[in-house]
């Protein structure tokens, strides 16, 4: 964690003097220091990262320079802060005084250390630490062969390695740690049947950290006798050896656990070419998704899926008992534990290896054990077993093979609660809030590399993807509860964060550390609140409790004081009536969301300079904003749910250049201004009477064709009396030209009028809410959507609906949701090649269509198709 704080801390030192240079005069030649010294600190960190184990003196030394660093941070931080909240005028100030004294303190701690550093780096020059192990050293397979669960999976394996092919093939099976890849592997290498194909048959575990001469002469140990020659030879050269023994011949190698695609490029090096040797393959496992691209291409990867309940079920009870039959008075709490260990066969095999070891002659004896762990489940998992260890073990290895900016942003998932599904995009923009995403090039956006941050973590199977937006990209996330409470504890080592706990009392366990950085509270705000809180080193306050808790003007007062240095403050379960003016103190702020009661976005927002996101929900249907957000230039996301009436700036030449999401805001607002003051805009949300804006009476609708940039757009109607009512759509040119999703709500149009949309060359999104178009009858003319690949079409009175497969031939998912009056899906839409999901809630008359659509498309022999429909079909 030393690595990846300093190098955070250089990047926010660089962020400082970049950008607010105006408020570190004083102590601009203090940081310019500080920025050497931790460069150096860096250079030291990356030097001794695989020997620190070995060596107390060093992790000492690592722990020693990861305390000063967080102490420079809140120096600097506060610095800013204070000097901010007094003024440049007072800037000469005894405070400031004090404040720069303190800084030029942790100045003398770095040289300090700086000096110990260098020395250390002389020593370990001198006298190198042997990082060597035997080098045909073999870390042993698992002894186990009676898999349970994976018989699709087993035999897809087993049939793809006896299989002949023209080329050398290369298999990759990849997944989360604790999924059971080494066993399913081990049991497919002793199969019967792959021996007789394969005569020859090697298994390598592929450490984190592995040497190529280590790997090669494992190899080659089991296809000839090892002399002094051959241990005198290069990695290169052993990976020519390798490679001439492999040209020929029957063999089945396994490459157990490669951690990163460069690894698996030095191994590549000592196996045969894809044109040579087609009897030979090889087998490898791996949590990196990349990895297994890389290594199989062009051909699919296979990826291990966690267990479903009767194979958690199965597992448990040879786990448990040795056998398949479970007495009837230990299955209901012994379904309870397999339940609630999610799907993960390796916290399956830990707490059943407990459990069988406290098997007892009385059945009730047993019973009360099974009834006490299954109402403590994660803690058994976390506890000294062996097997546990094991797991720790495997899990420390993946995070410490995490590059360092990954490190902060896997840690950061322990704030959220057990099972939650994560919004990527809020996780996302809560990463750059907090620092830890820096945009290193005018290409990528940090949304874009924090994307990819993400994509990196479910990649390394570290983070599951539940949902998906229309477009493939990842919409909601959730991590394992295992690797959260890995999280939680590798985070509350390094006062990185801790959750806010209550016993029955009302006290709190354990006590939060005065260092700590981020806080989250899922139970009990009103024990938090009335504790009058201290925390005055915490970046990140958040807030996932299921109950509301409104507060009185004094306990909001208590909230804002608690927190000088805040960065993300994400507290929605408490409702402000009110807004303390300290409040607007807290210039680190950048990402904010707030519920409270409140009509208006008071104008003194203006104040917190460095805002990025910034999210309310408010009780009200209309929000008045007096902040002028054309002057936030950092402010990058604005969103609410009412309709934002936003002040019409007098200056005709502020804008948002970094403003990229603006939503829900008014008819009145969509002014002919807004391409030019939001030029980079690429999702917008307006809200209100929209027949005025479409009969130009208010905003100005045409502006939007100006608007190159915007992706998406959602239309929301307010008013429904008939005077206003909407009489149709405008025309397909007055919409964006790039746009590529929109959402249209309640705006009540005849079905006649849809055609406008067909018309819109880009469009691949179409959600239609709340009675969007009304009508029973829906006949798609010619053309139809020749772009459009999601349609997603909720609570119409629509019921025929008449379509051929040309109407949307690039269609991928159809979502209909309580379209109760629709008779049927037109089956024609089976024909589309590219349709692949449909998903219905509460479509009762459409059920058998469903199915006919089902039918089809499975008779067809295309991709696989899903149907999925609540209720149930049968």
């Amino acid at each position: 964690m030393a690595e990846a704080a300093t190098e955070f801390l250089l990047n926010n030192l660089k962020e400082v003097v970049k950008h607010h240079i105006h408020l570190i005069v004083d102590a601009k030649d203090n940081i310019e220091k500080l920025e050497r010294d931790l460069n150096a600190f860096k250079a030291f960190l990356t030097d001794t990262a695989k020997i620190r184990k070995k060596d107390e003196k060093i992790m000492n030394m690592w722990k020693e320079i990861h305390d000063v660093v967080y102490e420079i941070e809140d120096v600097i931080d506060f610095y800013i802060a204070k000097t901010n909240e007094k003024g440049r005028q007072s800037r000469f100030s005894k405070l400031m005084k004090n404040r720069a004294a303190t800084l030029h303190e942790v100045g003398q701690k770095v040289d300090n250390i700086k000096g110990r550093v260098d020395v250390m780096k002389e020593e370990i020059s001198a006298h190198k630490v042997d990082q060597h192990e035997d080098e045909t050293s073999q870390t042993r397979p698992p002894r186990k062969t009676d898999v349970v669960g994976f018989e699709e999976e087993t035999n897809e394996l087993r049939q793809q390695l006896l299989k002949e092919t023209d080329y050398f093939d290369v298999i990759s099976l990849i997944g989360m740690f604790g999924l059971g890849k080494t066993t399913l592997a081990w049991k497919i290498y002793n199969d019967k049947d792959i021996n007789l194909r394969f005569p020859t048959r090697i298994w390598v575990s592929v450490s984190a950290q592995f040497t190529d001469r280590e790997i090669f002469l494992r190899i080659l140990n089991e296809l000839t006798t090892l002399d002094d020659d051959l241990r005198a030879k290069t990695g290169s050269q052993l990976a020519d050896i390798v490679a001439t023994y492999l040209q020929h011949g029957r063999f089945l190698i396994v490459l157990d656990d490669v951690w990163s695609e460069a690894d698996w490029e030095r191994l590549r090096a000592a196996l045969p070419p894809d044109n040579t040797n087609t009897g030979g393959k090889v087998l490898i496992t791996s949590r990196l998704k990349e990895v297994g691209i890389v290594a199989s291409k062009p051909r699919p990867i296979k990826e291990l899926r966690f267990f479903n309940p009767e194979e958690s079920w199965e597992l448990f009870q040879l786990e448990a008992l040795g056998k398949l039959e479970c007495p009837y008075e230990l299955e209901p709490s012994g379904r309870i534990i397999a339940e609630n260990c999610d799907g993960l066969p390796l916290a399956i095999v830990v707490i059943g290896g407990i459990l069988f070891k406290s098997l007892d002659t009385n059945v009730n004896a047993t019973k009360r054990e099974w009834e006490k762990v299954s109402k403590h489940v994660s803690s058994y998992i976390d506890g000294e077993d062996k097997t546990t260890k094991r797991m720790q073990k495997i899990i420390t290895l993946s995070y410490e093979n995490l590059p360092h900016h990954l490190r902060h942003c896997f840690l950061y998932l322990g704030l959220f609660p057990e099972d939650y599904h994560i919004s990527a995009s809020k996780l996302i923009r809560m990463w750059i809030g907090e620092g830890f995403i820096q945009q290193k090039d005018d290409y990528n956006s940090q949304e874009e590399i924090g994307y990819k941050y993400l994509q990196n973590l479910i990649n390394r199977n570290l983070l599951k993807s539940l949902k998906l937006t229309p477009d493939g990209n990842v919409k909601t996330c959730q991590i394992h509860d295992v690797l959260r409470d890995f999280c939680r504890n590798e985070a509350a080592t390094e006062n990185f964060l801790q959750e806010i706990k209550y016993n029955n009392e009302g006290i709190r366990v354990p006590p939060t550390s005065n260092t700590c950085r981020r806080l989250s509270i899922h139970s009990n705000l009103s024990y938090y609140i009335s504790s009058k809180p201290s925390a005055p080193r915490v970046r990140s306050f958040v807030c996932f409790s299921d109950s509301n808790h409104q507060l009185a003007p004094q306990e909001s007062t208590k909230i804002i004081e608690a927190f000088k240095l805040l960065r993300v403050f994400d507290v929605q379960p408490l409702k402000f009536t009110t807004i303390d003016k300290e409040f607007y103190n807290l210039v680190h702020l950048r990402y904010i969301a707030l519920s409270f009661t409140l009509p208006t976005l008071p104008s003194h927002f203006n104040k917190l300079w460095n805002i990025q996101t910034l999210i309310i929900d408010t009780t009200s249907p209309t929000l008045k904003v007096e902040a002028d957000i054309w002057k936030m230039k950092h402010l990058r996301h604005f969103k609410t749910k009412a309709s934002a009436r936003l002040l019409n700036s007098t200056n005709s030449s502020d804008s948002a250049d970094e403003l990229q999401t603006l939503s829900l805001i008014s008819a009145e607002s969509c002014t002919k201004e807004l391409p030019s003051r939001a030029r980079n805009l690429k999702k917008l949300g307006i809200r209100g009477t929209l027949s005025l804006l479409f009969k130009r009476e208010v905003g100005s609708l045409d502006s939007l064709r100006n608007m190159e940039n915007l992706r998406k757009l959602k239309l929301v109607n307010d008013e429904q009396q008939e005077v206003n009512k909407l009489n149709c759509l405008p025309r397909y040119d007055q919409f964006p030209p790039g746009l590529r999703s929109l959402t249209l709500c309640s705006t009540s149009l005849s079905w006649m009028h849809i055609s406008t949309l067909g018309s819109l060359e880009n469009l691949e999104v179409l959600k239609l809410k709340d009675r969007a178009f009304t009508g029973n009858t829906w006949d798609v003319k010619d053309g139809g959507f020749r772009s459009l690949q999601f349609l997603h079409i909720e609570q119409t009175d629509l019921a025929f609906w008449r379509a051929s497969s040309h109407h949307y031939p690039k269609l991928r998912n159809l979502v209909l949701n309580n379209c109760d009056k629709l008779r049927e899906i037109p089956i024609e839409l089976a024909d589309i090649s590219s349709f692949q999901m449909l998903e219905m809630h509460t479509c009762f008359l459409a059920v058998k269509s469903a199915k006919e659509i089902k039918n089809k498309k499975t008779k067809s022999g295309g991709p696989e198709f899903t149907l999925s429909a609540f209720p149930p079909i049968d």
